[in-house]
């Protein structure tokens, strides 16, 4: 009896180990894609500060580069990933009114419409359209955090491109 119940452990046991074991991340992209690239993002949105399209352009190449495997192509619209876009809405609106129609909060949106050209293993596009924001205190010029705001919304827009190629393909 005390046999069949160590057969029977050893048995459980070895059915569910791991048949591998791996270190290296093959993400959730198809082999075929190596590299990258991404071109400078158009702006189409008022009152956007100059150098944002290219500041947010250089972020998404820095986070797709540190979070995935793809490797940056130094030719501009070359690579298995094509990453194109255009700044569509830079606003700021009063939120949480308060009593006499004076807000506490302003709110800081960004709004980019990419398009993703895949040339690898099938050809194919991708579309994303995102969307984010940032409140911040009425009483505080926008000038004075405006760089810190946009440091936010960016690491948020660059998360959404690094799904999108993560996990629609």
């Amino acid at each position: 009896m005390k046999s069949l119940l160590i057969f029977i452990l050893l048995f459980l046991l070895c059915s569910c180990w791991p048949s591998s074991v791996s270190l290296s991340d093959t993400g959730g992209m198809p082999e075929e894609w190596k590299t990258f690239s991404v071109t400078t993002l158009a702006n189409n949105a008022p009152n956007t500060p100059i150098s944002y399209s290219a500041n947010l352009s250089e972020q998404i190449k820095d986070g797709v580069q540190n979070n995935t495997r793809l490797l940056l192509n130094p030719r501009s619209g070359a690579g298995e990933i094509i990453i194109e876009g255009t700044i569509n809405n830079y606003s700021v609106l009063p939120v949480a009114m308060q009593e006499g129609d004076n807000a506490a909060k302003n709110r800081l949106t960004v709004s980019v419409q990419f398009t993703i050209f895949i040339s690898a293993p099938k050809e194919d596009k991708m579309t994303l359209t995102s969307t984010r924001f940032v409140d911040y205190d009425s009483n505080t010029d926008l000038a004075t955090v405006e760089a810190n705001l946009l440091e936010e919304i960016n690491k948020q827009i660059v998360q959404d491109v690094i799904n999108k190629l993560l996990s629609n393909w």
